[in-house]
């Protein structure tokens, strides 16, 4: 039986320029559910620059500073809640939607989640939730409670455990892997133009480290584990990915960076460590010149995107036992994971991968066949959808 084509209305805090690993999974499958003939729009946060109404891939897109929250972290929720209602009402009369689908939003407001819950529940409207992340306070447990999300698709079954773990029942959960683009991220891709930008990458063993700068992320540990990997390899490269469009709810970022730049510093690192802010092509291209990727998150890491953007390029990669990145990267087949905060484990890993040629090549391209079989934008796309017929009559 042929399946109707839907109308879907999406909630996320961010979307390109802003930079994240919600913003890259919204760029891939929300244009591909266009490609599959269904109506897509997203509401999201307003972007200094940026239209307030505009189409991308297909895919409607409408900005507003009451999705922004690095605005709404300085001002307040306070006194918001007409507003908050008369935007997500309008959203919702506007686009005419057989579901409503909200990403990350069991954490941050309250009240925007239960606006959005009030007016699903009005409408008679499937309410989803992609839950791209976990927290360990009161906020993340009040809204697990207090919004009877229709379903929940988890990023990963570390998220869906710590779901689990704060009392939602485990079959209102489905895991669905992030997807990617496998064309846009693949091996032999052209280099010139990054080493031109960047003559310093050129003939060097790099190390790059995707995920943007931050503690996290374990720039630090990254930073440290170079620092002795130099004893062997005098010219090992580390970039660091810095970033300025991101949602930083807290204001950590610039306490982070400082730190790192201090770390390197002390080190003496400065001619071993490249940091810029990259565009996604150059992201491609940067993939494409380094010698072995790293991830050592020091968190419980939900997923990892740039797993699969250093996977589907054909590079090993090199991440902690940390939240779901095990899921994917697993060890010695297409990349290795070691303790967190092991920057001498990490060490050991990254020299291994700069001396053994035949070793990096084997676990790269195990990892592009990984993706193209496992990470696919249809797939993700296909399995989302399943999740909504599931519960639309």
């Amino acid at each position: 039986m042929r399946k109707r084509k839907l109308s879907i209305a999406h909630l996320h805090w961010g979307f390109p320029p802003i930079i994240g690993g919600v913003e890259t999974h919204l760029t891939i499958i929300l244009p591909q559910m266009v490609n599959y003939g269904h109506k897509v729009s997203l509401l999201t946060g307003s972007v200094e620059g940026v239209k307030v109404h505009y189409k991308y891939q297909g895919v409607d897109i409408i900005r507003t500073p009451l999705m922004d929250l690095n605005w709404l972290y300085k001002r307040g929720l306070q006194g918001l809640e007409e507003e908050v209602y008369s935007l997500f009402n309008n959203f919702v009369e506007r686009s005419k939607p057989d579901l409503i689908h909200a990403h990350n939003m069991h954490y941050f407001s309250l009240l925007h989640a239960q606006t959005l819950w009030e007016i699903a529940k009005k409408k008679g409207m499937p309410l989803f939730l992609t839950a791209h992340n976990a927290w360990d306070d009161t906020l993340f447990l009040e809204l697990a409670h207090k919004i009877s999300w229709t379903h929940i698709i988890a990023v990963s079954f570390f998220i869906k455990r710590e779901l689990m773990g704060v009392g939602i029942d485990d079959r209102k959960i489905t895991v669905v892997h992030h997807g990617i683009d496998e064309e846009k991220f693949k091996p032999a891709i052209d280099i010139k133009k990054i080493i031109a930008k960047y003559p310093q990458l050129k003939n060097r063993p790099v190390v790059f480290h995707p995920a943007r700068i931050g503690l996290a992320k374990g720039c630090d540990i990254s930073v440290k584990a170079v620092n002795l990997v130099r004893e062997r390899f005098p010219k090992v490269l580390l970039v660091l990915a810095g970033s300025k469009n991101i949602i930083d709810w807290g204001q950590t970022q610039q306490k982070d960076i400082a730190y790192i730049v201090n770390l390197i510093k002390y080190f003496k690192l400065e001619k071993n460590v490249l940091i810029d802010v990259y565009s996604l092509e150059e992201m491609r291209q940067l993939y494409g010149v380094s010698t072995v990727c790293v991830y050592p998150s020091s968190v419980g890491e939900p997923f990892g995107l740039t797993m699969l953007e250093a996977l589907a390029s054909g590079k090993p990669m090199i991440v902690t036992n940390a939240g779901g990145m095990p899921e994917i990267i697993k060890d010695g087949i297409n990349g290795f994971v070691v303790p967190i905060r092991d920057f001498e484990a990490l060490a050991h890993r990254i020299t291994q991968l700069i001396e053994d040629y035949k070793l990096r090549i084997r676990l790269g391209y195990t990892g592009r066949q990984i993706v193209e079989n496992q990470y696919t934008r249809e797939r993700v796309t296909q399995q989302t959808l399943s999740v909504y017929y599931k519960f639309i009559s």
